[in-house]
């Protein structure tokens, strides 16, 4: 049998099973994140606009699954909105390198069956997170960067850009001065758990303004900066990524909740603490297997918003 054929043929029969032992319909969420940082810069018209689009994914993500749709194209689509928004260091808002270009990353995980895509170092394609998908399901990989990746785009006959759909003066003046701490626009990630309590969780970002070329962080990193796994927790990271790579943040909160009984706040600040006490700034969001969400960050702010089965919707930048 051809490696691809099985692969989704295994892939279906654990989806087909996973749902029918469930005898009825679970409760939806989603969380969602626009990045931690100190957002002390924005204008109230930026702050706004984070807001709205945070909202504007949540209810998106939140009507797929309501609809009968998978955690999975919950993610996927709810990061498109993101990416499609220069707010955000993602897709189009992706900041530049250290040679004023910009270099995306991505992933997408599946927690019913722990498959997972991702691509890394992309200069060319409108939305990372689709590619990833793909990979996941396309091809007998989990990891594609630069030109492997951005062939497999097209071949696939996702759309590709060119440089100058993602070009942005405000930031590439940045990457000029080589401001490396970005304290407006972050990374993105959405985690959720659709009706057959299948839990998905994917992240999105730009990287760094003035990084080296080249470099990866954590967000195309399963288990740094995404991981999901059913029964457990979904998880999706934003701030410093040599960090979140060294303590495998992601994957490390799920094991806290796995191994130790532990809630998802808990285990979730835990983590980031030991993040504080390397010095390092960031944040994650969680779903746990029955929805219960944790957003936790170190900084002063996180762009964050989450929807639940109630028709509750959070959306928030700063603390409380």
């Amino acid at each position: 049998m051809l490696p691809i054929i099985k692969k989704t043929l295994t892939n279906f029969l654990l989806f087909f099973f996973s749902s029918f032992l469930i005898s009825e319909p679970k409760d939806i969420s989603i969380v969602i994140h626009g990045g931690a940082g100190w957002f002390s810069s924005m204008t109230e018209e930026e702050i706004k606009g984070i807001e709205s689009a945070l909202n504007k994914a949540a209810d998106l993500g939140y009507e797929i699954m309501l609809e009968g749709g998978t955690s999975l194209d919950a993610v996927e689509k709810a990061i498109i909105i993101l990416e499609n928004n220069p707010l955000f260091n993602a897709g189009k808002g992706s900041v530049y390198t250290s040679e004023l270009k910009q270099e995306m990353d991505a992933s997408i995980m599946d927690g019913s069956n722990l498959d997972a895509g991702a691509v890394a170092s992309i200069t060319s394609v409108k939305n990372p997170i689709t590619l990833a998908r793909y990979v996941m399901e396309n091809t007998e990989h989990v990891m594609f960067s630069s030109i492997g990746a951005e062939k497999i785009a097209k071949e696939a006959g996702l759309e590709t850009v060119s440089p100058s759909y993602f070009y942005s003066e405000e930031k590439l003046e940045r990457a000029k001065k080589k401001i490396k701490a970005d304290t407006k626009m972050g990374t993105v990630g959405v985690v959720a758990i659709d009706s057959f309590g299948n839990i998905a969780a994917g992240t999105s970002t730009g990287g760094m303004t003035n990084k080296k070329p080249g470099r990866i962080g954590d967000s195309p990193i399963i288990g740094a900066g995404t991981w999901a796994e059913n029964g457990v927790c979904g998880v999706s990271g934003t701030g410093h990524g040599e960090y979140f790579i060294r303590l495998n943040v992601a994957k490390e909160i799920c094991v806290l909740m796995k191994y130790q009984n532990l809630e998802v706040k808990k285990a979730a600040q835990i983590v980031i603490d030991r993040l504080a006490a390397m010095g390092a700034d960031g944040g994650v969001i969680v779903l746990d297997n029955m929805g219960v969400p944790a957003m936790v960050f170190n900084t002063p702010a996180m762009a964050r918003a989450y929807k639940n089965s109630t028709d509750y919707t959070f959306v928030k930048i700063y603390r409380d």
